[in-house]
């Protein structure tokens, strides 16, 4: 193996973990960050409700605010800097919540996390990077494999670690980060040679003009609001699963904890087996199309199971849906020249993050609004119907995007891994 192909593997090695110990640093905190607001408030759960969704709400808009930043920086300084400085904020955030003394004290360290979270933008930008036209669908792939397995074990590890006391799950998460901050200080190698890096901009900072300097790269332009789109009712599904699940099916914190669990599952399966065959094959412009399409279709289903059998079932071929994130994802990255990769997934990640925001309200205000006693029908499944819609709206833009950019507009990227 060439130099080039070492560092590609570490690289991608290196990103792999970080993105995994992140999602599983956040994951352990989940089951005790509503108790650790609520311990602020005479351990009052109703009072804590309306703090916790201004904590998450906060969280990612300061990823909207700061994503396009943190990636022109990247541009700037290159990956590994803003990757190891994210990953110290992280760990700083985590041990302000830990040692918290006021509510006000554990907000501050959440929209500092927030702010930390460059390592989705710097992260992604890094594994456009180190991949090839061939490998570049199955990397994105990978990615979602290591956001799945971290979902899937970091709650688990919280609940428990939760049991033992309040504050331990944000200790073992702050450990987690500087663990990882060593590691990429031996390991992570630099991915954008300082030759293909470009001068620092305010303009590219500014979210708002980010996501309008999209229109210079109009697959990149159509895909993030195609992403955004499907992530808005991906984001309120997931919002309001339990609260459905409760409703309809009577589950409590076992079965939904399970659920979630296959969820996860099934979504590491298709992402890391499938994604690089299906590519291969069918190309990521159909990849794309197909894997919205049973999205949308599995919300559908999702809603109209009036028993959780009905439910779980339908994950599995559901699952496939997740086929249309990572060939997303590659296209964008495959239409951006490698100087630009950073400005372009912080915009992303912009787009993304204020999705995330929306989308607990539109499903929680479904769900208030056909489930409650003035409700003038209950229909439970609102919400899922509302996200197959979103997820139409996504497929109807990634074809239109399709048909008016050729094929050949895919790969623009210049540059060593080209």
């Amino acid at each position: 193996m060439n130099a080039n192909g070492r560092t590609r593997s570490a690289g991608m090695g290196f990103v792999l973990v970080t993105l995994f110990l992140d999602v599983f640093g956040i994951g352990v905190v989940i089951p005790v960050l509503p108790k650790l607001i609520a311990s602020f408030l005479g351990d009052d759960a109703s009072a804590a409700a309306p703090w916790y969704a201004a904590l998450a709400g906060g969280y990612a808009a300061m990823q909207f605010l700061c994503a396009p930043l943190l990636g022109a920086l990247s541009d700037r300084f290159g990956r590994r800097p803003v990757i190891l400085i994210s990953l110290g904020g992280f760990g700083l955030s985590y041990l302000a919540l830990a040692f918290a003394p006021t509510l006000a004290w554990a907000f501050v360290a959440r929209l500092a996390a927030g702010v930390a979270g460059a390592t989705l933008t710097a992260g992604n930008a890094y594994v456009a990077d180190v991949s090839t036209e061939a490998t570049r669908a199955r990397n994105f792939g990978l990615v979602g494999v290591a956001f799945g397995v971290g979902f899937v074990a970091g709650p688990a590890l919280g609940g428990a670690l939760g049991e033992l006391g309040l504050h331990l799950p944000f200790l073992v998460s702050a450990a987690v980060a500087g663990v990882n901050l060593l590691y990429g200080l031996f390991v992570l190698p630099e991915s954008l040679p300082a030759e293909r890096r470009r001068p620092f901009s305010w303009r590219r900072a500014d979210p708002f003009r980010a996501l309008a300097a999209l229109r210079e790269h109009p697959i990149a332009a159509g895909l993030a609001v195609a992403l955004a789109l499907a992530v808005l009712g991906q984001r309120g599904m997931e919002s309001v699963f339990v609260l459905y699940t409760d409703w309809r099916y009577g589950w409590g914190a076992g079965a939904n904890g399970l659920a979630l669990a296959w969820v996860g599952v099934v979504a590491i399966v298709v992402q890391g087996a499938l994604v690089r065959p299906a590519v291969a094959r069918w190309g990521e412009r159909r990849v794309a199309v197909a894997g919205l399409s049973v999205l949308a279709a599995s919300f559908v289903a999702y809603g109209l199971a009036d028993r959780g059998i009905w439910l779980l079932l339908a994950i599995a071929p559901g699952g496939l849906g997740a086929l249309a994130q990572p060939a997303i994802q590659s296209l964008i990255a495959g239409s951006v020249p490698t100087e630009r990769q950073g400005s372009v997934q912080g915009a992303v990640t912009s787009a993304l993050a204020a999705a995330a925001v929306v989308a607990p309200l539109v499903a929680g205000g479904l769900f208030g609004a056909f489930t409650g006693e003035g409700a003038p029908v209950q229909v439970p499944g609102m919400p899922f119907f509302a996200a197959a819609l979103f997820t139409a709206c996504a497929l109807a833009v990634a074809a239109r995007t399709f048909r008016s950019v050729p094929a050949a507009a895919d790969t623009e990227r210049v540059g060593p891994n080209a």
